[in-house]
């Protein structure tokens, strides 16, 4: 029997949704991270009970930290962005978390610096805090070799070899994901999604004129991220993003947020690239939050059937609304 919700929610159901190509669907992902992170500080004493962890968060990883907080008995702290809605700011108001959401902001280049600097603000003065620092600590790795161990067990090891899909974002999914699978397969392949305008593989010239997908790119650099783990990277736009997602919930009932769109276009893609391989997309959150502004557009969305990839060789070919480019597990210079 579980003992808490967060057992639950760190399963991910894994779903074949066509021949080849399987989901990693989660409820919320960074459950998965947030929770072995803080069990991993109690563990070793860094934090105490009583104490409060505190970062920054557009999302999904609020919601995580919270989860964690509410069930090891401590203070939780959330600079949040205003991609906060409400029903997420009501959870983490009923947990204990405490939330301060920034002003809104178009720069999310200042957003994300504004959130920063608050962060540092509440470090300097309240003695018992701990800055998780999610976008930086390799500590949120720890959580994905779970996770790992049920592929492999209920996948085993594909013929024709496996490719892993999903958002780029802190390093800590993909990333993660990929590190522990290698080590028992070191020829797994890791694919990266990042939106247009994400400075971590170079597209910070390329202006989304919507908005920048959350939480699989960023605007400032990120420190966990292990650019040599990637084979290829997608960046899809916005747009193509949500013909991904209301296709993913029309052809296969899942019903997921818009990173989990971008990622079902870019495993189809490799699927059909390579159709001897096995190829896994991850589906990091549901799609309620994406119902207005995803969901209720489904009428007008272009077919996936009409969308691919442009193929480019340097990060100044890049052009909405997709495009893809071999990496090689390349060390950025």
């Amino acid at each position: 029997m579980d003992q808490h919700i967060t057992d639950v929610l760190a399963r991910p159901g894994l779903v074949r949704v066509d021949e080849g190509l399987f989901c990693l669907r989660f409820e919320s992902m960074k459950v998965v991270s947030a929770l072995a992170a803080v069990e991993y500080l109690l563990d070793n004493k860094t934090v105490r009970p009583g104490d409060t962890l505190v970062d920054s968060s557009s999302g999904i990883y609020a919601y995580a930290l919270a989860l964690a907080c509410h069930r090891y008995g401590l203070g939780c702290h959330i600079v949040g962005s205003v991609t906060v809605d409400e029903a997420l700011r009501v959870q983490l108001e009923i947990l204990g978390a405490r939330l301060d959401r920034m002003e809104p902001s178009d720069d999310l280049a200042l957003d994300q610096r504004r959130r920063v600097h608050r962060v540092r603000e509440l470090l300097a003065t309240m003695p018992r805090y701990h800055w998780m620092r999610q976008y930086h600590d390799d500590i949120h790795y720890r959580g994905y070799a779970t996770v790992a161990e049920r592929i492999t067990t209920e996948l085993g090891t594909p013929p024709g070899g496996l490719t892993v899909v999903g958002g780029v974002g802190s390093g800590a999914s993909t990333g993660s994901l990929a590190t522990h699978l290698r080590r028992r397969d070191p020829a797994v392949t890791l694919v990266g999604v990042q939106p247009f305008g994400s400075v971590t593989f170079g597209s910070e010239h390329v202006r989304d004129p919507d908005i920048i997908v959350a939480g699989i790119g960023s605007s400032i650099p990120f420190g966990n991220v292990r650019h040599d783990a990637y084979d290829a990277i997608h960046w899809i736009g916005f747009t193509a993003a949500v013909s991904g997602s209301v296709e993913l919930l029309r052809r296969h009932a899942v019903f997921a947020g818009l990173s989990s769109g971008a990622a079902y276009l870019a495993a189809r893609y490799e699927r059909d690239r390579a159709p001897e391989r096995t190829v896994l997309f991850l589906a990091a959150d549901t799609g309620h939050r994406y119902v207005d502004s995803v969901f209720s557009r489904h009428g007008e969305v272009s077919s996936v059937a009409e969308l691919a990839p442009r193929c480019v060789e340097t990060v100044e070919q890049l052009r909405l609304p997709w495009c893809r480019m071999d990496r090689n597990r390349a060390v950025p210079v």
